[in-house]
């Protein structure tokens, strides 16, 4: 059954009242002068505004921030989801279709201030939520800004769009402040991550943290109107030449999650990033209808009853 809308309450305004929230900051800055906030556990102290592999110091850099029409359905709905899209990224996926944001780091420094304000801003809009785009890196920055966007009258449901690179601590201080989480399971083989990732450690790092998310938010609950409220949406993006390990994470997803795990397979793939004629030449192509079909096959064997295709506009 659907949830009203009406009846719906962000998490982390439970949070805030219990002062919960407030103790999340304060655990979760003082993380930042050793931190081990993804898998890479670099160990630098962001407080002093040093950094390693997301070269993100003490503040957050946002790329840019706006009613995204191009997500899924349930997020989009018809004013947009509200998108915030931070700089810099703790993987280095060579085929990245941001290169410029996170590779580069297009885009500039936000203080707690300034992030709140862009998230009421997004809500002033009509925006059905707030989706913080590539945060891995940036939780504490995020969490520092939320008090301030919830005295300010932020009420819409948060959600968290990630690469799934993510560690189990920051997902941990972000229990029961985000509603809808949104990982992407990039890849199943280690030596396909090291590869095309720059960390081979990723597919376990993926399997720990979605398997984390679900066990906080569950399935996918939908409004009246068919807007997510609350729970996971996984995304995998099917690669040319079945790189990407998509029958073994289906069959993953079906067994640990369960057959109502919602799960956008896409299609979009394009070359981009580092990707090039001399550099990465096997994926230097789209995927065909064929590697899509047996990607959407895979899934339906797999037994997940929940697919979402209607972003597949690569093929």
């Amino acid at each position: 059954m659907p949830l009203k809308r009406s009846e719906f309450e962000p998490a982390y305004l439970r949070l805030h009242k219990s002062g919960e929230l407030a103790r999340r900051v304060e655990r979760a800055l003082s993380d930042l002068a050793d931190c081990t906030l993804c898998p890479r556990d670099c160990h630098v102290n962001r407080q002093a505004d040093e950094f390693a592999v997301c070269r993100t110091g003490r503040y957050a850099r946002v790329s840019s921030h706006f009613p995204h029409q191009g997500e899924e359905d349930c997020l989009r709905g018809w004013s947009g989801s509200g998108t915030i899209f931070f700089s810099r990224c703790n993987l280095r996926c060579v085929f990245c279709q941001n290169y410029e944001v996170s590779w580069q780091g297009e885009g500039r420094e936000t203080r707690p201030a300034e992030l709140a304000e862009m998230m009421l801003q997004l809500q002033a809009l009509g925006c059905h939520n707030i989706n913080i785009v590539t945060p891995e890196h940036v939780v504490p920055q995020i969490l520092e800004a939320l008090p301030l966007a919830v005295r300010g009258g932020l009420r819409l449901p948060l959600v968290y769009n990630t690469g799934a690179y993510d560690s189990l601590e920051s997902i941990e201080l972000m229990d029961g402040v985000v509603d809808i989480y949104m990982p992407d399971f990039k890849y199943w083989d280690a030596e396909m991550a090291r590869r095309y990732l720059k960390a081979p450690n990723y597919p376990e790092a993926a399997r720990r943290v979605i398997k984390a998310m679900h066990q906080q938010v569950g399935d996918l609950v939908l409004d009246e109107n068919g807007l997510a409220l609350r729970g996971l949406l996984l995304r995998h993006l099917v690669m040319p030449g079945e790189i990407a390990g998509t029958r073994e994470i289906m069959d993953w997803v079906a067994r640990e999650l369960g057959p109502n795990t919602y799960v956008n397979v896409m299609a979009q793939y394009r070359p981009a990033g580092k990707v090039s004629r001399t550099e990465y030449v096997e994926i230097n192509r789209r995927i065909s209808g064929n590697e899509f079909k047996q990607a959407l096959d895979a899934a339906r064997t797999a037994g997940l009853r929940r697919l979402d295709v209607r972003s597949a506009t690569g093929v």
